[in-house]
């Protein structure tokens, strides 16, 4: 077993990804990190900018009209 606890951010990284890597496969391995991406800035003050003006009726609005959308998605598919 490895001991973590002494085990420095990159040689945890590295060990993660050796662990993937056997795991999937190289296809696998490659598929997973395409889906990986790091994130930049600050998420919550950013959420506050996109959502402070929305009021409760806007947010509902936005989900049904989604909604409406994936539903009609299934119909036609």
């Amino acid at each position: 077993m490895i001991d973590v606890d002494r085990m420095t951010p990159v040689e945890i990284q590295r060990a993660g990804l050796s662990a993937l890597a056997k795991e999937l496969g190289p296809v696998g391995f490659i598929r997973f990190m395409q889906q990986y991406v790091l994130g930049r800035g600050n998420y919550t003050v950013d959420r506050h900018h996109w959502l402070d003006a929305l009021a409760v009726d806007d947010v509902l609005t936005l989900v049904q009209a989604e909604q409406e959308q994936v539903n009609r998605h299934k119909t036609t598919a």
